[in-house]
This record gives C-alpha cells, sequence and structure tokens, in this order.
C-alpha cells in the first residue's frame, strides 16, 4: 500500500530547493555544461594523480570550460599518465611536475583540484589560499580537529572559494529530504542512525625496501612522519593513524556530512565512541568495528561502522544513475535512518535517494513520500566552477566540511582514549577537561611541511 502525490510534492520542492544552501548553483543536468571559448575557461591546475584524481581531473577537463596547466604528482610517473589522459581531452597536455609549490607561484592558475592522500588536504588548501587560487579539495578536509581552522581561517584571510568534495550537498533530492524534515513532515525527529559498512580486510605488513623511481617519498609524507619507504604504508595509508582515520574519515564522512546537513545540526555537546581491531592478522591500526554516539540537544545520533560485511552494498551504478529504483535498504552499506514521530526517512547517498515509511500495513511496508536522483559528482564540480566564476559561497564550503569531519575526529579521539566520553565546547570546538584528548587535537608538524600558526 502506498500513499503519495509525488509529482505535487516535487513540484513544491522545486520552488524551494535553491534556497536551502546560499550560493547554491544546480542546473537541470549538469552533465550537459556548454563548452566556453578559449579564453573564457578557468586554467586549473591538478594537486594528486592516483585514485580519485584518475576521474576528478578528466572530468573537470570533458567539461570544456576548465583547462588544466598542471598536474601534480609526487610520484613522476602518475603526474605524467595524468597529464596524457588531461592533455588527450583538453588537446592540450598540462605540465606534470612533482612540486607543487612551483605551480602555485603561477599566477594564471585560478583553482586547483586537491585529491591527495588525507593527511596533505589542509597543507594544500592553506599554500593555495595564499597563493590566491580556489580550492576543490577532497574529502576529508583535515586530518586533525585543529587544521579545520586553520583552513578556514585562510579561506577568509585571502577571500578564496574552497569546496571541498562531499557531492551529497549538491543532489537535489537532498535539499528535498532536508526541507521535508523543515516543514516538519516527519514530526520531530529525536533518534538517527549513520551507516558506513562494506569489506575491507586487513593486510600484512609489507617489509621496508627502496623508495621506486621517481618518488619523492618525503613529500609524500609531508606533515607525517619520515621514514624507510613502505608499500603498506604508501599504498594503505587510510587505515594508519599518521596518515588518516579510518573508513569513518574515509567513506563514512559523506553519510556523515550528509546527516548533519539535513537534519540542521552543527555541534554534539558529547561524543563516545566504542569499538576494535578484531581482525588483527595484518598491520592496520585503525578500527573494523565502531560505534559512535553523539548527544545533542533534542536528539541523539549514532554512526556504526563494520569492515567484515561483504554482504553490505554500497549504492549501486544503476541504482544512482535511476530515478525510478532505491536501494535495498535492510543491507544499503551507507544509508541513513531518520526516526520521526510521523515516520522513519531512510535517505542514501549518491544517487539513493529517500523514501518515508509508515507503519507497515499487513507486514508489507507503507511508503507515504519520495524522491530520487542521480548521482551529483556533475552538479556538484558545476557548483564549483560557477562559484569560482561569481566569487561566491560553494554548496559545500569549507566551514561545513570542517564541521562535518569534526564529528569523526571526536569519536577517533574517544577511540583512542579507550572509549572516554567527551564533552565539546561548542564555541571553540574544544574538549573539555580532559587534558589527555589535547595530544590528539593537533598533530607535530615536520619541516618544511607545517602548518603555521598565522596562515
Amino acid at each position: 500500500m502506498t500513499r503519495m502525490n509525488r509529482r505535487q510534492f516535487l513540484d513544491a520542492s522545486e520552488k524551494v530547493g535553491l534556497g536551502l544552501t546560499a550560493g547554491m548553483t544546480i542546473l537541470a543536468d549538469a552533465r550537459s555544461a556548454r563548452a566556453y571559448v578559449a579564453n573564457d575557461k578557468i586554467t586549473m591546475a591538478m594537486i594528486g594523480a592516483g585514485g580519485r584524481a584518475g576521474s576528478l581531473g578528466p572530468q573537470f577537463a570533458e567539461r570544456g570550460d576548465c583547462e588544466f596547466a598542471y598536474v601534480c604528482d609526487v610520484s613522476a610517473k602518475s603526474a605524467e599518465g595524468l597529464a596524457k589522459k588531461i592533455g588527450d581531452i583538453q588537446k592540450k597536455p598540462p605540465k606534470a611536475i612533482q612540486d607543487l609549490r612551483k605551480m602555485l607561484e603561477d599566477k594564471s592558475v585560478q583553482a586547483v583540484v586537491i585529491a591527495t592522500p588525507d593527511h596533505w588536504h589542509a597543507l594544500g588548501t592553506i599554500w593555495a589560499c595564499q597563493a590566491g587560487k580556489d580550492v576543490y579539495v577532497e574529502k576529508p578536509p583535515t586530518h586533525n580537529c585543529w587544521e579545520g581552522k586553520k583552513m578556514i581561517e585562510a579561506a577568509k584571510k585571502y577571500n578564496r572559494v574552497v569546496q571541498v568534495g562531499t557531492q551529497n550537498r549538491s543532489a537535489k533530492y537532498n535539499m528535498t529530504a532536508k526541507k521535508y524534515l523543515q516543514d516538519g513532515k516527519l514530526g520531530n525527529v529525536y533518534f538517527a542512525r549513520i551507516f558506513n559498512m562494506k569489506s575491507w580486510p586487513n593486510v600484512p605488513m609489507a617489509p621496508d625496501s627502496a623508495t621506486p623511481p621517481g618518488l619523492d617519498w618525503d613529500m609524500w609524507n609531508g606533515p607525517a612522519p619520515l621514514g624507510k619507504y613502505n608499500a603498506t604504508y604508501h599504498r594503505r595509508w587510510n587505515h594508519f593513524w599518521r596518515y588518516s582515520s579510518g573508513d569513518i574519515i574515509n567513506d563514512g564522512i559523506h553519510q556523515i556530512d550528509l546527516a548533519r546537513w539535513v537534519l540542521g545540526i552543527e555541534y554534539p555537546k558529547s561524543v563516545y565512541c566504542s569499538g576494535a581491531r578484531y581482525e588483527k592478522n595484518g598491520a592496520f591500526e585503525t578500527p573494523d568495528t565502531q560505534m559512535v554516539i553523539y548527544d545533542f540537544d533534542n536528539m541523539t545520533v549514532n554512526f556504526e561502522l563494520t569492515l567484515f560485511t561483504p554482504y553490505m552494498l554500497k549504492i549501486a551504478p544503476n541504482i544512482r544513475e535511476s530515478l525510478t529504483e532505491w536501494p535495498y535498504w535492510p543491507q544499503c552499506a551507507t544509508r541513513i535512518e531518520i526516526y520521526g514521530t510521523k515516520g522513519l526517512m531512510i535517505l542514501g547517498r549518491h544517487g539513493g535517494g529517500w523514501q518515508v515509511f509508515d507503519r507497515p500495513y499487513h507486514e508489507k511496508p507503507v511508503i507515504i513520500d519520495q524522491d530520487n536522483g542521480k548521482f551529483p559528482d556533475p552538479e556538484h564540480k558545476e557548483n564549483f566552477v560557477q562559484a569560482v566564476r561569481r566569487q561566491q559561497a560553494p554548496n559545500a564550503p569549507i566551514e561545513e566540511g570542517h564541521k562535518s569531519v569534526l564529528m569523526a575526529h571526536y569519536a577517533t579521539i574517544s577511540y583512542r582514549l579507550g572509549g572516554q566520553k567527551l564533552t565539546i565546547d561548542r564555541q571553540t570546538e574544544e574538549i573539555m577537561g580532559n587534558p589527555e584528548a589535547v595530544k590528539y587535537f593537533k598533530r607535530e608538524y615536520r619541516e618544511p611541511w607545517v602548518i603555521p600558526e598565522q596562515v
């Protein structure tokens, strides 16, 4: 049994959707961006050439209104490979360089796209802002709590646009979900659950070895401690404290940011995290099982992570690009459940859509409202480009990305302190009455890869 008038709901939400976020720009279909004349193109540089960079760079180039002048990567081979790929698209090869500081000296570069390992995001962003360049930085924006403050200060001081790669804020269906809650259609919301469940097995630690030819291992480590080259650190950095904080910060940040935005919450009053690395036969340090409880004034939010669950499914490509299909919610690995007094909303990131459920009828689901949309990667890029052109706030500004990743950092600190409950000062963002927590709030930086107190 289904009770809904989807078209009426969408028509109404369309009229208000663009007002949900300052500076928001959404095209009917950003996948068909028109090419601009050559002198109207935004000159860009790619920082990082592996992983996510392999799609980000070419996709910006395919738009036709962006042109890369540089690809920067500490691996000469990686930089040259991505530069060739982008050059084939834009019919003009960008320069492949290892040291991003050489690119920052070029005043013709207007914007940079940062897709490095996590521990380089903040320093790369701050340097780019200081050089007068706008920034698209991949999630998570920071390695630790303190870095976000410095990124915000740099963006404000140098009047730069800084967009975080949390694409869900550019999805129209997420805007209608937010509007649904704002209008009180779900009733009072006192509880929400955020899921991040998948399979990511532990691996053995490789022996230290000679640095591969063409790789600047010192610069790759950057702000992190420097040791001999190790392939496990190099290729599996997500699960080592020196580079990241595990999957809560790597992938879970997408759901945390989306939930925080849709629910309209900012800083928690307290945070408690329990969990463990149960699969101990390997090198990984971060937990493979994690439960976090966030207390807000009138709401409790849980975050739940597992990395040993191959039967949990991320949003499949066919659903990401469909307007008529929804995930199988019980085994959706990246869903958000929002419990209101009038219904249960289940929301999926990256094109998953949302549905609101009433009491079942004869053990069959009763859906009272729903909305859907495609994976909003093109829309997020479009929003960044327009924010650069107009010098206005993007959909996912660094201020909001910082607040979201703080939730992950607080959880990590609680976990590393053995599950201590942390009380948060919402004015300063600091942890109250816990000297042990201070050492995790900021890292020790290594010259010359230092974020200064005064940016």
